[in-house]
């Protein structure tokens, strides 16, 4: 796995380059002193995992992975305890609090590792399921009992059978991690469920007992997918 390191402290850089060369399964990919300079070798680079400092001039951590469209896996580095939850929050893999040793520093390895053997395994197996952050926790949500997703700024509602769930992530996202046949987006705010749905009526769709309004762009769309052929009529 292709590592970069990113942190404007020269020894903390050094520190962390030697942890990645004495690990057999990483590759040094290079080391910067800002979170502006990751961004441009970004674009131009592909790794596998960031080290990535949270406090720097100019552009934060936290700025830059914010910035990034696809940020690859991130393991934040910092002094400063108080900003974890913000970093499992932008989906981290691990969070590192300075001084750490090469035993946490290989924990938090072997971390990306697994996530990325689950991204791998979740191309070829078709998800009954997904995990959120939520309120600090990880939240399991079945797929089949996802009433309709909205947006919220920056963040998504999940409304299943059971719950609402607020989390800090994309609705187009989170649409391309759901199973394309199971869901359909009525509306630039909402993705329905389609075996939730009980009704049609102009532009408004029925889920559970909530009501939804089907954009005007995606009505046409939306009948078809729903009803295709099997209206009966007189």
């Amino acid at each position: 796995m292709k590592c970069l390191i990113v942190d404007d402290e020269p020894l903390a850089r050094e520190g962390l380059k030697e942890f990645v060369e004495q690990t057999p399964f990483l590759e040094y990919a290079g080391s910067l002193p800002s979170a502006l300079e990751a961004m441009e070798f970004l674009k131009q680079n592909a790794v596998d995992i960031v080290f990535l400092d949270i406090q720097m001039p100019d552009m934060t951590g936290i700025e830059l992975m914010k910035a990034l469209a696809n940020p690859p896996q991130v393991v934040f580095t910092t002094a400063h305890r108080e900003f974890a939850l913000d970093g499992f929050d932008l989906n981290a893999v691990d969070f590192l609090l300075k001084p750490f040793s090469y035993d946490r520093f290989l924990k938090a390895v072997n971390k990306a590792v697994a996530v990325a053997g689950n991204a791998n395994e979740s191309n070829e197996v078709p998800k009954d399921h997904i995990f959120i952050k939520c309120k600090g926790m990880i939240v399991k949500v079945v797929v089949d009992d996802i009433l309709f997703i909205e947006t919220a700024k920056d963040y998504v509602f999940i409304h299943t059978v059971h719950d609402k769930h607020l989390t800090l992530v994309s609705l187009k996202h989170i649409e391309e991690e759901l199973p394309k046949e199971k869901f359909i987006r009525v509306h630039r705010y909402y993705l329905v469920g389609l075996k939730h749905v009980k009704k049609l009526e102009g532009n408004l769709i029925y889920v559970g007992n909530h009501k939804i309004k089907i954009s005007r762009a995606l009505r046409n769309g939306v009948y078809q997918a729903i009803i295709g052929n099997k209206l009966i009529e007189r």
